[in-house]
């Protein structure tokens, strides 16, 4: 295998992590790498080729990202097999089959909320959209059948601070990333658009812009989201179209951008014609202050869904449209995927008119408090931000500690939490911290249990700084 590395990587210019993940990629498709080869540990890698573990590590985690590689706790990194469906006859038991074999293993990679009464619900909807009209269930989606389950949004949003809204500026997309990729599908023009971002962003932000050849731009931000005149400036010197933010619920820090904030973003933006991009899938509680589309309802664009409030099984979201571009989100909709399938567009249409509905969602919302609540009185003594309103907290780690290793030690006591590497751009920095979010799939005991293994690796760090 040795024969596969590239020399005197140490010395070579430009990001050494790409180049090493581009070596080992290229290895996989000819063949010098077969699926199950295990690849040399992080620091064996990093000694042979003359670089630091840290560089090792963030090709490993961008190739295991992408499928190629897989890491397996206790005995190395492997090359992948190739994906296979695994829907069959107990499809719902192999969602969390990795749990299932593991019962001391957690999964804090993204929050999982509590049933309280909405699977029943669902349940229930499922059999009234079971007895609706034959032709229902033959018909391809249209924009006046459709009118009545916008109509619903609008409804179900009308507490929120987002301007004027009717039902033609809404669009009913597959989740909140899918109502992401519309947005920018109606805003991006040109070979190659820009896109800023804070420098700490979701990931789904990048994503969504590089699979439309978007470039993807940090903007500097501080404790309350991106700094106005960073971003003033990065308009400048990239001719950007748009600017993606979640204001009430920054990703991953939990930070808040409070209304003075967002002011002086709405005055930039109008300066330059830039687009804002409001994502508010993790919004939990009350919203804090007025959305961008209602402090610039010309350039305000709004995504949400259900995911974090009933369930992100049915992959239902909402784009909302600035005044004057609803036509433009329809057509990228209708043009990209016609609109929900029917039977989900009925299904939620119910579930969204149903005064118990919103009931639950509160619910939900208290039983998410508790756990992070939990987990604030085992971790509580360290860096952390939190908000029982946010299903998931930020740790930055104490002295002795790198994000990278205490993740890979987390792992190895059985709880997966996200690196503060997996929120930063390709060629950005990253803090030394780590995302935990909060999984009521599992008892609070069970919960708790995983805050005391973290806290016991918090309190006893490495002797000597690993990355």
């Amino acid at each position: 295998m040795s024969t596969i590395w590239p020399q005197n990587l140490g010395e070579t210019k430009g990001p050494k992590y790409k180049k090493l993940a581009d070596t080992i990629r290229s290895a996989v498709d000819d063949g010098n790498l077969l699926v199950g080869t295990k690849l040399p540990p992080v620091r064996e890698l990093s000694y042979q080729l003359g670089i630091t573990p840290g560089t090792v590590a963030r090709a490993y985690s961008i190739l295991t990202e992408e499928g190629l590689l897989q890491a397996e706790v206790g005995r190395g990194t492997f090359v992948a097999a190739k994906q296979k469906p695994v829907l069959d006859d107990v499809w719902a038991r192999q969602l969390h089959v990795h749990e299932l074999k593991n019962p001391d293993h957690i999964s804090l990679f993204s929050p999982r909320i509590p049933d309280v009464g909405q699977v029943a619900a669902i349940r229930k909807a499922l059999i009234q959209v079971s007895e609706g009209p034959e032709l229902s269930f033959l018909s391809y989606p249209t924009r006046s059948a459709y009118q009545p389950v916008r109509e619903a949004v609008v409804e179900w949003l009308s507490e929120l601070p987002l301007g004027s809204l009717n039902e033609k500026d809404v669009v009913l997309t597959h989740g909140g990333q899918s109502g992401l990729m519309v947005v920018m599908q109606a805003i991006l023009q040109g070979p190659q658009p820009t896109v800023l971002v804070e420098d700490l962003s979701y990931a789904g932000f990048r994503r969504a812009a590089e699979l439309l050849r978007a470039r993807v731009v940090g903007v500097e931000m501080d404790k309350h989201g991106v700094v106005p005149a960073s971003l003033e400036k990065a308009v400048r010197q990239s001719g950007a179209v748009a600017f993606c933010t979640s204001p009430e619920v920054h990703n991953p820090t939990g930070l808040y951008t409070p209304l003075e904030r967002r002011q002086e973003i709405v005055r930039v933006a109008r300066r330059h014609g830039i687009q804002i991009i409001e994502d508010d899938c993790y919004r939990m509680g009350d919203p804090r202050a007025p959305s961008y589309r209602s402090l610039a309802p010309e350039l305000g664009w709004h995504v949400s869904s259900i995911s974090k409030t009933l369930t992100p099984s049915l992959r239902v979201g909402f784009a909302l449209s600035p005044q004057g571009r609803g036509a433009d989100l329809r057509r990228a909709a209708e043009h990209g995927y016609f609109g929900l399938a029917q039977p989900l567009a009925a299904l939620t249409c119910i579930l969204l008119r149903d005064p118990k509905t919103k009931v639950l969602a509160r619910e939900v919302q208290a039983e998410m408090a508790r756990y992070v609540r939990s987990a604030v009185n085992t971790l509580g003594g360290f860096d952390l931000t939190w908000d029982d309103q946010v299903p998931f907290l930020w740790l930055r780690l104490p002295a002795g500690w790198r994000s990278a290793a205490f993740t890979r030690a987390a792992e190895a006591q059985g709880v997966q939490i996200r690196s503060a590497d997996e929120f930063a751009l390709r060629d950005g920095r990253a803090p030394n911290a780590v995302r935990i979010a909060v999984n009521c799939h599992v008892s609070l005991a069970v919960f708790e249990a995983a805050m005391q293994r973290l806290r016991a690796l918090l309190d006893n760090p490495p002797e000597q700084i690993s990355v």
